[in-house]
């Protein structure tokens, strides 16, 4: 590892580290992905146990699928060791330090042919809310994602808009999702970015990738005959954000224990109370 990253996330609003995880810790977490697949198909439906959600869909091509998991490290050994890796600190704190909070914990899958399993362009800061819970978003959030499977524009990689995290926020349509929305030039065309300059980001799998909270990105569907499996986790300088799990206290990292935090579900401190009333 190098600061190569720094300079070119700062630059471009992305960076790629490559062989971070060796095949033996890949191979571990191609199972857990696996071991959670199996257990969301098994279910059949949607299902919530607070902060971990599973989200299926059924897909015209693959049929029954799972687009999937939030904060899964709260069910399996492997991903919670894994989200909190010493390893994506050194990434992380050239960046935005040592005390960091995870306000994203998440598996994506794209099975083999999965036709509908895309994201159109869209910066990740739309999605954090509320917004008082976040301060300065643009300098102390960072999406890192580790690639399980090679990652190619067939099956559906990462494309990315180079320097577009310099634009700010964005005037998105806020009625309009991001997820199962064609991978569509038009739509930057319409923000005044040039459709011709975005990448897809090429990954061996033990790669990690890191992008800015207001980089431009989405991901086309998987025309390959191969998985694309993404680990993805986010993190935030802890003093500037309200929600979230502790995940690098003072550099020391920090298993999930107890009770899970705040960070998206908004019904979680209702339901936690009506848990302990029962």
């Amino acid at each position: 590892m190098t600061e190569d990253h720094v300079s070119h996330f700062r630059t471009y609003g992305y960076a790629v580290v490559r062989g971070v995880f060796d095949a033996s810790e890949v191979a571990a977490l191609a199972q857990a992905f696996d071991r959670i697949y199996a257990e969301a198909i098994r279910r059949g439906r949607n299902w919530r146990d607070r902060n971990t959600f599973f989200c299926l869909a059924d897909d015209a091509a693959a049929g029954r699928i799972v687009r999937y998991v939030q904060w899964p490290g709260w069910i399996d050994a492997t991903l919670e060791r894994t989200r909190r890796d010493p390893r994506l600190l050194e990434i992380l704190a050239p960046l935005i330090g040592r005390d960091l909070k995870q306000i994203i914990n998440q598996m994506h899958w794209k099975p083999p042919g999965a036709a509908m399993a895309e994201f159109g362009f869209h910066q990740d800061s739309r999605s954090r809310r509320p917004r008082e819970a976040f301060r300065d978003l643009a300098t102390s959030y960072v999406q890192t994602g580790i690639a399980i499977d090679p990652h190619a524009a067939e099956n559906g990689a990462m494309v990315v808009c180079p320097e577009s995290h310099r634009l700010g926020e964005l005037p998105f349509d806020p009625k309009r999702r991001s997820m199962d929305v064609a991978l569509d030039p038009a739509d930057l065309e319409r923000l005044g970015v040039d459709a011709t300059k975005t990448v897809v980001l090429s990954l061996a799998p033990g790669d990690v990738a890191l992008w800015h909270v207001h980089l431009l990105h989405g991901s086309g569907p998987n025309r390959s005959p191969i998985d694309r499996r993404f680990y993805i986790n986010g993190y935030v300088v802890a003093a500037n954000c309200d929600r979230g799990e502790w995940a690098f206290r003072a550099g020391a990292p920090c298993p999930l224990v107890g009770e899970p935090a705040l960070v998206h579900y908004e019904e979680l401190q209702v339901e936690s109370r009506s848990r302990s009333r029962s």
